[in-house]
């Protein structure tokens, strides 16, 4: 049993009048919470059900903003409702602290980016702290940790050995600002960089990589199982991995020995219209069929290529260009020789760096064979009765149809010409049907400062070799001088660089790549479930107690990178025996952005700030005296539209920001910042407040306890109206908090319930007031979680409101036994009555004329003519 609280309350003697101090109730109860380890996360020997409330941890970039706010909210919501409803709750938080933005800002403030980062925890943690969140910091991870990022080496090595991590020499995208390489998924579709916003480099270099294709069928096929994922997370998955079934066929060089040129295409059906091949300008078959006399133009063209962007190469309205490089294949079912070119629209690491060019039925192979007057062959003809027949010379068919020029293939359909062209070359061994994905393996090098040292290291004599898991971590250096130019930083400390071989025992080199920081993001939630084990990242017991996750919470930004890293590395720790589960995300909720009021020059797309528009009405640049835009755009600094969560929370108190955050959106939906609304919401909070301290100074005996009445035929109509609404709040809420996580109608639902206790409270029994407010404030606390404290103590609830019952509903409560009639005489409404609910019309209009209004307003004579509107009104017409 804990400390009885009742000692705590601040407002005991409060009345509605006295000046209320938010900030210092809040942090009265946050300290209180402390002292009774409300949120500590209970051992594995608890017999209640586990639940694993999770938010994806932030980068600690110095302060909150208001997508922080409504992330960590909405998870601490689902966290408090599911403590209440009986379970065993784990909800911690950690920092995702490694990265580019903190060496970045060391570089420029001269500081260390450890110093940095330690900072700006320190100060957000504060900041989260004075939200309310019921959060475990005793379990908090800091991924920049020696203590963390010893165990990230550890399962690096862990997928080493299984051959998941492996180096090579790989074309890459090179981020010419930050100064490091990016994986695929880090450059946008307009070929930035995720970080940034440069414009991506193309590079030869040695890279780690870490082996996702291995799993694309498994992270593919297990999308199904996530019952509770958002289905545009899952498709966005679905098609980032991108499966296609098709076909590899072999293209013989003439005058090489029989050596081969494979490509891959899903669509076999128009090998008769393949007019050339062209080739990745990196291909490494090229330099040894190139011809003498295209040398020099080969070297040229690659050059060019290696200057281009990659949205350069693979924006479809570029135009496409290429050289031959003097060498030819045969045909597979011609015979014919086709020439071979190598053109910037064939990526090395894509497929085979090969593909067959066919300009009839491809867009890409069209624009390429237009530029340089090569033969457009058309092999499809469509069927639809509606098409015309396309010009091939000038518009490309990429549809199904029945096939033409084909030999004696033609006549058949696509997809029956598609599966037997296939068996003819698998049958004659220059073709085999074959599965291709989109999605490339994990480049997780990273050629910076701040990352965690991948525990390789290379000896003259041994090789490359994985550091001994007992000599883990290794440390990064300290003192080390940043720049940002002049490559990997780590590569300079020559006394770090140099170590022992844990073979020989000679002098070895360090590796100087430190990993992506979503190598260290894409387990932590595994290392909450065990965050003090010494001896491993992690215990088997642990996580099969509380993983997978029950709830997980995020920004839809991260569908792809972080959520495909973190299945994909679950996976592989499950085919190692680390881990008994398949999937680390039963449930994943993906919160829409908070957007704030933005002005916006939009004939020089120039941000203004609010403070400089001076008539909102017809806002006007200050500058130039153009008409300004009026929109909501997602908080920046850049934008001038951020709200500072610090301003709310010191004026109106973290509970009415949560009541915002929480009511003016549905959680996936974007969130349109008002400070109306924020007032709307503090003034209903008073309005709770006015009717707890009215209860407390009225009905002095009232003592409120978590625990529901029975039904009985002794209660009056009133009361049993009360009970009636208590319980249709409960069914609605707990509806709104199960399945959709609707948290903006369950605070409606609190709203519509609170007005029902104040309208009806004044000849209730106090049984009934006891039920109708423990209820009330026990479906407020995970929301209001303060001042539902408050108002608990102050009417003397034993120990804390966050330690009840969450309530549930009594069906024999929502039954209504009776209706309540208006009563108009000679149309205008005199009051109402309540009558039985299967009542006819005549029983109503006797019930009316027997009533007091009846006798009042008709002063004893009978009226000339009654008209009863079933279920709503008698008007008794004198």
């Amino acid at each position: 049993m804990t400390e009885n609280p009742a000692n705590h309350s601040t407002a005991a003697a409060t009345l509605p009048s006295d000046p209320f101090d938010p900030v210092a109730l809040e942090t009265h109860w946050q300290h209180y919470w402390k002292q009774i380890k409300l949120d500590r996360t209970p051992d594995l020997k608890d017999p209640r059900p586990p639940f694993y409330a999770l938010s994806m941890f932030p980068y600690p970039s110095g302060s909150l903003h208001m997508g922080h706010v409504r992330n960590y909210v909405i998870t601490d919501v689902i966290a408090r409702v599911q403590r209440m409803r009986g379970y065993a709750v784990l909800h911690p938080m950690g920092w995702d602290a490694f990265g580019l933005p903190a060496e970045n800002a060391a570089i420029e403030r001269g500081t260390d980016p450890a110093e940095w980062t330690s900072y700006n925890i320190k100060q957000m943690r504060s900041q989260l702290n004075q939200l309310g969140l019921s959060i475990d910091w005793q379990r908090e991870q800091t991924t920049c940790s020696e203590n963390y990022y010893r165990w990230t080496q550890w399962l690096f090595l862990e997928l080493f050995e299984a051959g998941l991590a492996y180096q090579k020499e790989a074309t890459v995208n090179w981020d010419p600002v930050d100064q490091t390489v990016l994986a695929n998924e880090q450059v946008d579709s307009g070929g930035r960089s995720w970080r940034s916003g440069a414009m991506v480099e193309i590079k030869q270099l040695k890279q780690w990589f870490l082996k996702i294709t291995a799993y694309a069928d498994k992270l593919l096929d297990d999308l199904d199982q996530l019952h509770g994922w958002p289905e545009r997370v899952r498709t966005m998955q679905a098609n980032w991995i991108g499966r296609s079934r098709g076909a590899e066929i072999d293209f013989t060089i003439i005058g090489h020995n029989s050596t081969k040129i494979t490509v891959f295409t899903t669509r076999p059906e128009t090998l008769f219209g393949v007019s050339y091949v062209a080739l990745a300008p990196d291909h490494p078959i090229v330099d040894s069929i190139t011809d003498p006399k295209h040398q020099q133009s080969v070297k040229s063209f690659r050059d060019f290529v290696s200057s281009l962007s990659f949205e350069d190469r693979t924006t479809e309205d570029k135009t496409k260009q290429g050289v031959p490089i003097g060498a030819a294949v045969l045909h597979p079912l011609t015979g014919d020789a086709i020439p071979v070119w190598i053109a910037d629209y064939v990526l090395g690491d894509y497929g085979y760096g090969a593909v067959m060019g066919v300009p009839s039925h491809d867009e890409r192979d069209f624009s390429f064979a237009h530029r340089y007057k090569l033969p457009i062959l058309p092999v499809i003809q469509p069927t639809d009765e509606n098409l015309c027949s396309p010009n091939y010379e000038e518009q490309v068919w990429s549809g199904p149809g029945v096939l033409i020029h084909s030999a004696e293939f033609s006549g058949m359909t696509s997809d029956i010409a598609k599966d037997a062209i296939v068996r003819c070359g698998e049958t004659k061994g220059w073709a085999r049907k074959r599965v291709q994905y989109r999605i490339r393996d994990w480049l997780i090098s990273r050629q910076r400062y701040w990352g965690c040292p991948i525990p390789i290291v290379y000896c003259d004599h041994c090789g490359m070799l994985p550091v001994p898991k007992e000599q883990l971590p290794i440390k990064l250096p300290k003192g080390v001088r940043l720049s940002g130019h002049s490559g990997s930083p780590l590569g300079g400390q020559i006394d770090w660089v140099k170590t022992d071989c844990p073979c020989c025992g000679a002098v070895a080199k360090r590796e100087t790549d430190t990993m992506d920081t979503f190598m260290c993001s894409s387990w932590y939630f595994l290392r909450f479930a065990d965050p003090v084990n010494l001896d491993m990242p992690f215990d088997l017991e642990a996580i099969h107690h509380w993983l997978p996750v029950s709830q997980y919470v995020g920004g839809v930004e991260h569908a792809i990178l972080h959520l495909l890293y973190a299945r994909f590395l679950t996976k592989a720790l499950r085919d190692r025996g680390l881990v008994s589960i398949n999937e680390p995300f039963e449930r994943l909720l993906t919160q829409g952005m908070v957007q704030g009021l933005t002005y916006r020059n939009s004939v020089s797309g120039r941000y203004v700030a609010p403070t400089q528009v001076i008539d909102p009405d017809n806002p006007r640049d200050p500058d130039s005296g153009e008409s300004l835009e009026v929109l909501f755009e997602k908080m920046s600094k850049s934008k001038y539209n951020g709200v500072d969560p610090n301003c709310v929370i010191n004026r109106y108190g973290a509970d009415t920001a949560r009541m915002f955050i929480l009511f003016k959106a549905p959680p996936e939906k974007n969130l349109e910042w008002d400070n109306a609304d924020v007032e709307g919401q503090y003034r209903f909070l008073q309005r709770l407040r006015r009717l707890i301290c009215s209860l407390h100074r009225s009905r002095i005996n009232l003592k409120i306890k978590a625990s529901s009445i029975k039904a009985s035929s002794a209660l009056n109509n009133n009361d049993r109206e009360i009970r009636r609404a208590v319980h249709s709040a409960i069914y609605a809420i707990d509806e709104d908090l199960s399945d959709k996580m609707q948290f903006n109608t369950a605070i409606s639902e609190l709203m519509k319930l609170s007005n029902a206790i104040t309208s009806l409270l004044e000849d209730a029994a106090d049984i009934v007031v006891s039920e109708a407010v423990s209820t009330l404030i026990r479906l407020l606390a995970p929301f209001a979680p303060h001042l539902a404290e408050e108002f608990w103590q102050m009417l003397g609830g034993e120990d804390s409101v966050h330690q009840q019952c969450w309530p549930n509903y009594d069906p024999e409560a929502l039954k209504v036994e009776s209706i309540r009639i208006v009563i108009q005489v000679k149309g205008k409404v005199r009051g109402s009555i309540n009558v039985p609910i299967d009542s006819d019309s005549e029983t109503v209009e006797r019930l009316a004329l027997g009533s007091e209004i009846a006798h009042k307003w008709l002063q004893g004579s009978l009226p000339s003519r009654v008209i009863v509107v079933p279920g709503r009104l008698v008007n008794l017409v004198p």
